[in-house]
């Protein structure tokens, strides 16, 4: 039998559970404020294949050459080639289906807009989003040419740049197999150490292969580096042109043995800021600047290596962002740059 105040208590119960459940709905979980249209203009920055998002404007591959070499050319080579490691832009063509495919803008990407948009997000490393959209244009324009995908006089812009049509779009489409479920192995299964992945940093991209098996391309790091510097020997060997070497130029003096050993953390980890001068940085060659900063000490300069400097001569993050390396590697590269700007 009830009571009535069990009664009364339920009841007190039931709408304080609804009159809360209503309230939830109602209300906000008050964080945060509604985004204003600056806002999300500032994040609304994606350009779509069909040209959604891009802005008014437009640019050739003529005037875009000059920005090119300024802007990309200490990474990814005059010619689009790739310097070291950097990725490369150009060739690649009919490589898709080998072993070791060449993925360039012309033999792989699917869509201009994609150039476009990663150009604008994302370069000059690591000075990001710092180009204008006139040079945006410009610079997508010499690629695209580069790549003999538009005729050097073509002016490209935002009411036909979604016409652009890549090689390999076709190649790209949407993938309607459905979800593949992996049974978990209860028996008989393959040893766990045959698929474990090995990787090394020979420059700004790593490279890998399994630890133990045949069907990886090369089966040590020395196989897989002697495969991509046979690559990088074979594209350069393809790339026409001449390089001019000044008929004056000095034998370059003799490296001390930790200079030598600093070159490949340089051009790995250095390289495209020291090479170009990105946000202040001392462009290697230039006896001038280097020998002002030597002369405030060795020690200073190593410190502001591996600590950061930030001033009016410019800003460097501590180990140039690269809080991998050791110590001892970030000072050998310091006595490489040295070294190479007598």
């Amino acid at each position: 039998m009830f009571k009535l105040p069990n009664i009364f208590a339920v009841t007190l119960l039931g709408a304080a559970l609804v009159a809360g459940s209503a309230q939830a709905q109602d209300s906000k979980y008050n964080f945060g404020a509604p985004a204003s249209a600056e806002e999300i203009a500032g994040w609304d920055i994606d350009i779509r294949p069909d040209g959604m998002g891009l802005p008014v404007g437009s640019g050739n591959a003529m005037d875009g050459e000059e920005e090119y070499e300024v802007q990309c050319a200490a990474c990814h080579g005059v010619f689009g080639e790739g310097e070291g490691r950097w990725p490369v832009l150009v060739g690649g063509e009919g490589t898709l289906a080998d072993e070791r495919p060449v993925k360039t803008v012309g033999s792989y990407w699917p869509y201009a807009s994609t150039l476009f948009d990663y150009i604008r997000r994302s370069m000059p490393f690591p000075a990001p989003m710092s180009l204008s959209d006139q040079q945006v244009y410009d610079i997508t324009a010499y690629v695209l040419y580069m790549n003999e995908i538009i005729e050097e006089d073509f002016e490209l812009s935002n009411e036909n740049l979604a016409g652009v049509k890549m090689p390999n779009e076709a190649n790209f489409f949407v993938d309607d197999r459905p979800d593949v479920q992996n049974p978990r192995c209860m028996a008989d299964c393959a040893d766990p150490s045959t698929m474990m992945l090995a990787s090394s940093l020979a420059g700004v991209t790593p490279i890998g292969h399994f630890v133990d098996g045949a069907d990886a391309p090369a089966a040590s790091h020395e196989g897989q580096h002697d495969l991509e510097a046979q690559k990088e020997a074979d594209r350069k060997a393809d790339i026409t042109g001449e390089e001019v070497v000044a008929s004056h130029a000095a034998e370059p003096a003799a490296m001390s043995a930790q200079a030598q050993a600093g070159e490949a953390v340089y051009k790995g980890a250095c390289f495209v800021c020291h090479d170009s001068g990105l946000a202040g940085a001392p462009k290697v060659g230039d006896a001038a600047i280097w020998t002002e900063r030597v002369g405030q000490g060795m020690d200073l300069l190593v410190s502001h290596a591996l600590h950061g400097y930030s001033g009016s001569a410019g800003v460097m993050p501590p180990k140039g962002g690269r809080m991998d390396l050791s110590d001892e590697a970030v000072t050998d590269a310091v006595y490489f740059m040295v070294e190479s700007s007598h």
